[in-house]
């Protein structure tokens, strides 16, 4: 069981482990860009629990005792007395979550292998705890500015459907005596009313095996690297990407050089948080950074800055706190992107509603077009 984003992450993992991989499954699908479910194991709330009984002044292994005593059963408790044996026959912390690589990522793992060096493991599980709130907060704000229109569109879209299925096959029998003298497009759409009532469940079906279509080629992972290649072609939306793929590089990589590791590993342990072509460019950045090169100097040349980033960089080199300020971008990044979510739904939601307000009017003026035209011509 490997916990990674994406299958090149995964098998980037094992290699790196010894193992030659012959197949990769995926074990849960969740939506695409999202990790899926963790075997109900909370990293995050294990963290923030661990610190607080570590805070508490217990030991590291009644700390887990306690935790584990709190779940009777479920996976939770297996994970945590798999790390007490481990424990036990004297293995540190960093080796115990390592046997389950589904649950703590190779970057946590090796945040608590460089505190367990320098004997700070409640501060490497406060930096984990904070690096994990910023991200969920990103992904909070944007999941938050979907959430309208997507109840937007569903709601539109059953209203469609109801007028399609239910109120312009009636209308088409109303209209059947006087189907010659239809204006034509009022004509198209209630001979659509017939078929619809005709062949009914044909209909429904070719929609529901569309939407299992779309919801099988939403769990391929070739298909979902096609369509995420397209949407980076388009500039605006492929730039707000690369920052949003920026904003979490940058944090995880802050993250890991405050733990205290070094640079060209921690960057090893970020490259799969961005996409295959953003990946080729960190490789030729870590190519700069092997030769001797800065950090400023190899990520610029690499172009995985924008000028603001590349000057903070600079300065982060000269004051000697490269980990601060590239959390520091990261923020900056993440507000931007923010801010830029906040702008397009504001757009976007109008725009939707006046979409979806024309197709609902435009199929009821259609079916009323006849009754007017009769109208006038009896005046």
């Amino acid at each position: 069981m490997v916990d990674a984003v994406d299958e090149a992450s995964a098998r980037e993992w094992a290699r790196a482990q010894g193992y030659a991989v012959l197949a990769v499954q995926r074990n849960s699908i969740g939506l695409p860009g999202f990790p899926g479910a963790r075997a109900d194991f909370d990293t995050t709330l294990f963290s923030v629990e661990l610190a607080a009984l570590l805070d508490a002044g217990l030991g590291l292994v009644e700390a887990l005792e306690a935790l584990s005593e709190k779940d009777a059963r479920g996976e939770r408790r297996r994970v945590l007395g798999g790390m007490l044996a481990e424990l036990a026959q004297g293995q540190p912390l960093s080796v115990a979550m390592s046997r389950y690589p589904q649950h703590f990522p190779a970057l946590y793992t090796a945040m608590v292998r460089a505190s367990e060096r320098t004997g700070d493991l409640k501060q490497a599980l406060a930096r984990y705890i904070g690096y994990r709130e910023e991200l969920d907060r990103v992904r909070k704000k944007i999941r938050a500015a979907l959430i309208y229109p997507a109840i937007l569109m569903l709601v539109g879209g059953m209203v469609l459907a109801f007028l399609m299925f239910y109120v312009v096959p009636r209308f088409s029998k109303v209209y059947e005596d006087i189907s010659g003298e239809l204006p034509f497009f009022s004509a198209l759409l209630l001979a659509a009313g017939r078929t619809i009532e005709a062949h009914g469940w044909i209909v429904a079906l070719v929609l529901a095996a569309l939407v299992a279509a779309a919801g099988y080629a939403a769990t391929r992972q070739d298909l979902r690297a096609r369509m995420n290649e397209q949407l980076w072609r388009i500039p605006a939306l492929g730039e707000r990407m690369r920052l949003y793929q920026l904003g979490r590089f940058y944090r995880t990589l802050g993250m890991l050089l405050r733990g205290g590791i070094p640079i060209l590993p921690a960057v090893d342990m970020v490259q799969g948080l961005l996409s295959a072509h953003l990946q080729v460019q960190l490789a030729e950045a870590r190519r700069l950074l092997a030769e001797g090169r800065s950090v400023s100097h190899a990520m610029e040349t690499a172009g995985l800055t924008t000028s603001i980033a590349s000057r903070m960089l600079v300065v982060g080199e000269r004051s000697g706190s490269m980990a601060e300020m590239m959390e520091r971008i990261a923020a900056f990044y993440d507000e931007d992107s923010a801010r830029w979510v906040d702008w397009f739904t504001r757009l976007f939601e109008p725009l939707l509603m006046t979409v979806i307000g024309l197709a609902v009017g435009m199929v009821v003026v259609l079916m009323y077009m006849p009754i007017f035209e009769l109208a006038s011509s009896i005046q």
